[in-house]
């Protein structure tokens, strides 16, 4: 049954002529998807029928604080489901708990072990580079921000993090791993988000959509994050071969299918992937009032932790891996000797820890000292070794 949301959205479009302009068909779907063929409705109309109308009631219902009790201790993908939820909650999670029928275990852990080998630098990539990015998706900040996360970013970005770091873990796909329940968790938090900031009149007097997060907004995430970081990795010259790129890509579109995009949006290929980035990511980023203040936060958590790394450094280590297009937009103070080193120095860690330069720079700490911060700035508050539990918001941020 089609979601209504979607139904009433669609005539809209219809009516105010807006269906031709964007056209779903010749915006988003391809032949090169994960099932060989694109569809007739495009992500930016699709939200999630399953979780959706769930959370809904979840909410309306306040049964949201008892989930979020229970399913503190379901952590590994084998753990079983927890007792203490409503049993339609259940019964959904028992749909969706499990891999796709195409995921590859090859594939997934061949990714696992390139997540291990090249951790760094996704760390660097996914820290200072897609989530500083992130702020200039103006949908993204615009949702992030007027979001009950919105209001404790250390919190919020911590939460997000974890996403990530699971998605890197060596097992994260295994039934020892914990990447699937993590993702199982995010669409939840993702359908309850729906259905609450469109109650939020700060939110509302700002965007441009009625509802957030649709397909098409998880899918210009992953080019934040995935497609991005290939993209870095091969402009770094970092030794990137085809097999693990296959499976680099395929561990992000078991991830995307778990948060909820239909398969047939999913990019098979590298290929498809670039020339659908190109379409839907590079024309949107603008600065926004939610990502300048959002940028000044995340970039303000990493720069009190007390390890020698500088607010310029940081600052001009964004405009690196961005561009200083995106640093002028968020205000990034300049430090000019800051960018001489980062530049020059940077390249010269790399054939470093690469083993193709037998002299260790000078700065190697420097860099070491700045994945640190990045972490204790986001896993768990800095508190300890673990990352943050997620939960679902019952609320929007207030002001």
């Amino acid at each position: 049954m089609e979601n209504p949301s979607r139904r009433r959205i669609l005539s809209l479009s219809v009516a105010l002529g807006l269906a031709g302009a964007a056209n779903p068909a010749q915006a988003w779907a391809s032949t090169g998807s994960v099932t060989g063929a694109g569809a007739g409705t495009g992500p930016e109309w699709i939200w999630d029928d399953m979780a959706d109308p769930l959370m809904v009631s979840m909410l309306d219902n306040g049964h949201v604080p008892a989930i979020n009790t229970a399913w503190g201790s379901w952590v590994n993908n084998n753990d079983p489901l927890p007792s203490g939820m409503p049993s339609e909650f259940t019964a959904y999670l028992q749909q969706v708990n499990r891999l796709p029928s195409w995921a590859d275990p090859v594939k997934l852990a061949r990714a696992a072990d390139f997540n291990r080998r090249r951790d760094m630098y996704l760390f660097m990539l996914y820290g200072l580079g897609s989530g500083i990015m992130s702020t200039v998706i103006p949908r993204e900040a615009k949702s992030v921000y007027w979001a009950a996360g919105g209001g404790d970013m250390q919190d919020r970005a911590a939460k997000t993090f974890t996403f990530g770091y699971d998605l890197s873990q060596l097992g994260a796909f295994r039934p020892t791993g914990q990447f699937v329940v993590t993702a199982n968790k995010t669409r939840v938090v993702h359908a309850a988000v729906r259905h609450l900031l469109p109650q939020s009149p700060h939110w509302r007097a700002v965007a441009d959509e009625t509802i957030p997060i649709s397909a098409a907004d998880i899918l210009v995430t992953f080019h934040s994050l995935g497609t991005y970081a290939r993209r870095k990795l091969l402009d770094w010259k970092i030794p990137f071969p085809a097999a693990d790129q296959e499976a680099f890509l395929h561990s992000w579109q078991v991830a995307i299918h778990l948060l909820g995009v239909p398969d047939e949006h999913i990019p098979q290929t590298w290929a498809a992937a670039e020339a659908q980035s190109a379409r839907v990511l590079t024309p949107i980023l603008a600065p926004t009032t939610e990502g300048i203040a959002l940028a000044e936060e995340l970039l303000g958590l990493t720069a009190q932790i007390d390890l020698g790394v500088t607010r310029g450094f940081l600052n001009e280590f964004v405009r690196y891996v961005l561009s200083d297009e995106v640093g002028n937009w968020l205000g990034l103070k300049r430090d000019y000797a800051a960018a001489a080193l980062v530049r020059t120095a940077w390249p010269t860690y790399i054939l470093f820890r690469e083993g193709l330069s037998p002299i260790m720079p000078a700065t190697f700490y420097m860099f070491d000292q700045l994945v640190r911060a990045l972490g204790m700035a986001f896993l768990n508050k800095g508190s300890s070794g673990t990352t943050t539990p997620i939960t679902i918001p019952t609320g929007n941020r207030v002001g």
